[in-house]
C-alpha cells in the first residue's frame, strides 16, 4: 500500500500544481474574480494535502518540526476542509449571482473555519500521552474516542462538501449555457463522486474498528479514490477555460481534412477553369500541408468549387445527365449519394466537352444538388465531399487521368 501511495499521490500533487499554474496565467485579466482565487486556493491546499500524503514527505516532515502526525492533521486541513470550501465556492460564484453567492460563501466559511478551529483541538487532545507517530493516523487511532471524534467530524465536513458539490453541479449543469461549462460541471461531480467514496471509506473504518476489524485491508481504495477523484475535480474546474480550445483544434483539424479531400474536385475544376481561383499559381505538396488560414482556404474551396460548376452549366450534356441517373437507380443508390453520383457524371462529361469546346446550345441541364436546399454553409461542404468521392470514384479515362495529375 505505501508503494501505490507514493506513485498516485506525488502524480495528483503535480496534476494539483499544474493546475494552479494553468490557472494563474488568468490572474491578470481577471484580478476581481473571486471564482478564480478559490480554485487557486483550492489546488494549491490539494497539491499541499497529496504532498504531504507521500509517505516518504510525511515522515521528513514530522522529523523535521519535531511534532509527530502532524503532516496527517496538514491532509485533512488542506486537502479535506480547506479544499472542499475553495472548491464549493468556485461553484457557488459560477451558479449563483454574485450577492446571492457572497451570502453562499460567507455561510460555507464560516462552518469551514469552525470545523478546522475544532478539528485542531481535538488533534492536540488526541497528541497528550501519545509520543508515537502513526503511519496511518486516523486507522490506527479509530478506536480512541477523541481521534473518533476528528475522524467522524473531519469526514463530515469533507463528504458534506463533497455532497454539495454534486449538488449543485448536477443542478444546474443540466441547465448550463455554455457546453463546456455543461461538461466540465458533470466531470466536477464525477470526481467530487470519487472523493465522497473515499469519506465513507472512512467513515466505515471508524465502524469496523469498533468491531474489532482491520480496515487497513482495504486501504487500496484511498488512493484509488483521490486520484480519480482529484482528476475529475481538476478536468472539471478547468474545463470552461482549456475546452473551447479543443473544441477549436478539433474543428481545424475537420477543416484541414476536408480542405484536402476537397482537391481532386478542385484541381480538377481550377485546372480546366483558371479563373475560379483566387490564387491562378498550382498547388503544390507543400502549399496543400501548409494551407494557412485554413478556415479562409477551405472557405474559398468551396466557392472555387461553386463557381466552377456553375461555369461548365453550358457543357453539362443532359442526356448524360439522363443516363447517369439511370445508372445510379440499377446500382441501387438514392436520395444525395444518386445525386451526388449523377453530379460526378455530369461534371466529368461536362470537363471533357469544355476541353473539346463543346458546348449544348438551347439545351438547358438539370439542376443538379443535395435533396435539400435549406442547408447553410455546413450542408454545402458535405455535399461537395459527397461528390468529390463519386467523381473520384468513376473509372472514366477523364477521371483517371485527373487524378494522376493530383498525384503528381
Amino acid at each position: 500500500m505505501p508503494d501505490l501511495k507514493a506513485v498516485v499521490f506525488p502524480a495528483c500533487a503535480a496534476l494539483c500544481a499544474l493546475a494552479f499554474l494553468f490557472k494563474l496565467r488568468d490572474v491578470r485579466r481577471r484580478r476581481d474574480d473571486p471564482a478564480l482565487r478559490a480554485l487557486l486556493v483550492a489546488f494549491s491546499c490539494k497539491g499541499v494535502s497529496f504532498t504531504l500524503s507521500t509517505p516518504l514527505v510525511s515522515q521528513k516532515v514530522d522529523a523535521a518540526l519535531g511534532v509527530e502526525d502532524l503532516g496527517a492533521l496538514g491532509i485533512h486541513l488542506f486537502g479535506g476542509v480547506v479544499s472542499s470550501a475553495a472548491f464549493l465556492t468556485a461553484i457557488v460564484h459560477w451558479v449563483y449571482p454574485r450577492e446571492e453567492a457572497r451570502r453562499h460563501v460567507r455561510v460555507r466559511l464560516v462552518a469551514a473555519a469552525s470545523v478546522a478551529v475544532a478539528m485542531v483541538g481535538l488533534w492536540i487532545a488526541a497528541k497528550h500521552g501519545n509520543q508515537q507517530r502513526s503511519a496511518h493516523y486516523l486507522l490506527q487511532n479509530a478506536n480512541r474516542p477523541v481521534v473518533a471524534a476528528y475522524l467522524l467530524l473531519y469526514v463530515s465536513a469533507f463528504g458534506s462538501g463533497m455532497i454539495e458539490i454534486i449538488r449543485l453541479c448536477l443542478r444546474y449543469g443540466r441547465v448550463a449555457g455554455r457546453q463546456w461549462l455543461r461538461r466540465g460541471l458533470h466531470a466536477t461531480a464525477i470526481g467530487a463522486s470519487a472523493c465522497l467514496v473515499y469519506c465513507l471509506n472512512r467513515l466505515l473504518a471508524l465502524i469496523t474498528v469498533q468491531c474489532g476489524l482491520d480496515p487497513l485491508e482495504w486501504e487500496l481504495l484511498t488512493p484509488i479514490a483521490n486520484g480519480l477523484g482529484i482528476f475529475f475535480l481538476v478536468a472539471g474546474l478547468t474545463m470552461p477555460s482549456w475546452g473551447p480550445r479543443v473544441s477549436d483544434g478539433r474543428r481545424l483539424a475537420r477543416n484541414f481534412i476536408t480542405y484536402q479531400r476537397l482537391h481532386p474536385l478542385w484541381h480538377a475544376l481550377s485546372t480546366a477553369i483558371p479563373d475560379i481561383a483566387l490564387d491562378p499559381q498550382p498547388a503544390n505538396r507543400l502549399t496543400r500541408l501548409l494551407p494557412g488560414d485554413i478556415d479562409f482556404r477551405l472557405y474559398r474551396r468551396v466557392i472555387e468549387i461553386q463557381d466552377g460548376l456553375l461555369a461548365l452549366r453550358p457543357y453539362t450534356d443532359p442526356d448524360v445527365v439522363v443516363a447517369a441517373r439511370r445508372s445510379g437507380h440499377e446500382a441501387g443508390l438514392s436520395g444525395d449519394g444518386l445525386r451526388a453520383r449523377v453530379q460526378a457524371a455530369s461534371l466529368t462529361a461536362a470537363l471533357r466537352a469544355k476541353r473539346d469546346r463543346r458546348q449544348q446550345p438551347g439545351r438547358e441541364a438539370p439542376s443538379l444538388g443535395p435533396d435539400t436546399t435549406e442547408g447553410g454553409y455546413a450542408d454545402e461542404v458535405a455535399w461537395l465531399l459527397s461528390v468529390t468521392r463519386a467523381y473520384t470514384a468513376l473509372p472514366s479515362a477523364e477521371n483517371a487521368e485527373s487524378t494522376e495529375r493530383t498525384k503528381r
